[in-house]
């Protein structure tokens, strides 16, 4: 049974959290919003302030989780990016965007993460 895309959306988020964790970054925020637009996770990792958007599929129907990630996708995200620097007065600070790509599929969990993504 299909999970509904926000359940799913959650569940990715918190697998995100967890793989990142892990991996040592420490999680600032998450679903930061700003405009009407929002960035799943905030992070700090080894002297980087990381934006992180997670993409979560169940099926490969419409390709893989990460191909979500169009031009205007990345437009996007860097725009809701800017505001939170700004917002925070957060002016000297090495940023990053990271994507954590995640496929439930037959009952199993492949997680991918591109550092420096875009």
């Amino acid at each position: 049974m299909q999970s509904s895309t926000k359940e799913k959306g959650d569940r990715g988020e918190e697998l995100a959290v967890s793989f990142l964790v892990n991996k040592g970054f420490e999680i600032i925020e998450q679903n930061y919003r700003y405009g009407k637009g929002e960035l799943d996770i905030i992070a700090r990792y080894e002297g980087f302030l990381v934006f992180v958007e997670v993409k979560s599929r169940e099926s490969l129907d419409y390709g893989f989780p990460e191909e979500a990630i169009t031009r205007k996708k990345i437009t996007q995200i860097r725009r809701i990016a800017e505001g939170y620097l700004a917002e925070k007065n957060i002016t000297d600070e090495n940023i990053r965007f990271d994507v954590v790509a995640i496929l439930f599929l037959n009952n199993e969990v492949s997680i991918n993460h591109y550092e420096n993504a875009f």
